[in-house]
């Protein structure tokens, strides 16, 4: 793991209440990452979902489920199963330099153990403090947060069943 940066990192943190297999079934099935990827009321659509090192991760989102435009298209860099998955859309999934909207990043997704479940962390990794600044004031944690907070209601309410 690489140190956080405050001047071009945005981070989140939260505990899960379920096991970090629970967790990373939710990141890389398909099925399940589509349910939580995109903030509701928006859907998501997993086009390709390639979980290796530089396997594509492509996703599309829809306002009405009919109609999809371009989400995230990516790689990924680092898949350590149950523990971390780093991916950047810097790079697009044909492996082409990307100038992605709103901003270039790379997003490393930790898991841990806690006593409760999960110690679930997401660092976003910028390349200028304008361009962090930027992610920020677009909404990083409301958007970021809510995707969050679906997945935690996902993966905690399999583990109920």
């Amino acid at each position: 793991m690489t140190s956080i940066n405050p001047r071009l990192d945005l981070t989140l943190q939260r505990m899960i209440r379920a096991p970090r297999s629970a967790i990373w079934r939710a990141w890389t099935e398909p099925t399940q990452l589509q349910q939580w990827w995109v903030p509701a009321p928006t859907v998501a659509r997993i086009d390709r979902l390639d979980v290796r090192p530089g396997g594509g991760f492509v996703s599309s989102m829809s306002d009405d489920g009919q109609a999809f435009v371009p989400h995230t298209d990516s790689i990924f860099l680092v898949t350590e199963p149950e523990t971390r998955l780093v991916f950047t859309n810097a790079i697009n999934s044909a492996w082409r330099p990307a100038a992605p909207a709103p901003v270039a990043m790379t997003a490393e997704i930790t898991l841990a153990d806690h006593p409760e479940g999960t110690d679930y962390r997401v660092v976003v990794r910028h390349g200028d403090p304008a361009n962090r600044d930027r992610h920020e004031q677009l909404g990083f944690f409301d958007g970021w947060g809510s995707v969050t907070a679906a997945l935690a209601a996902l993966v905690e309410g399999e583990e109920t069943t």
